[in-house]
């Protein structure tokens, strides 16, 4: 929001994801919407204003300690997804064009709202056995 903290992003596709986790839910103040983006195709500026806390035992969550904004999600665990950023959509300068692909921990998602399309659902069981999450998410 403030601007202390900028990146650039090379997407190589144009889908996002979407987290119902209990974690997300409260870090994101509801469904958290994210694109992923490798690693090395993220550069940041204002580095000295992010902070970040090791969310879980598989990732990390950055902000700007400026105004708050949440930056990004980062899987930190070895694994296929280590090192990728999630990027809220939100952060994007022109979000246009961007497909639902996935909602993840749909089983937590709260009954007053559902996204509309055909998309991949994962339970929160299906997640844990993905990743090897907790219970609580990420």
């Amino acid at each position: 929001m403030c601007g202390a903290v900028r990146f650039r992003a090379t997407l190589s596709h144009t889908a996002f994801g979407v987290c119902h986790c209990k974690m997300c839910q409260r870090w994101a103040g509801g469904m958290f919407a994210a694109i992923t983006v490798p690693h090395a195709d993220v550069v940041w500026s204002g580095q000295a204003q992010i902070a970040r806390i090791q969310s879980s035992d598989w990732a990390q969550r950055g902000w700007c300690t400026t105004c708050g904004s949440g930056l990004f999600y980062q899987v930190t665990r070895e694994s296929a997804q280590g090192g990728d950023w999630e990027i809220p959509v939100g952060l994007f300068d022109d979000a246009n064009g961007l497909t639902l692909e996935r909602e993840i921990y749909i089983d937590r998602k709260p009954d007053s709202y559902a996204l509309a399309g055909h998309h991949q659902t994962l339970t929160e069981a299906e997640v844990i056995a993905l990743y090897g999450s907790t219970s609580e998410g990420a």
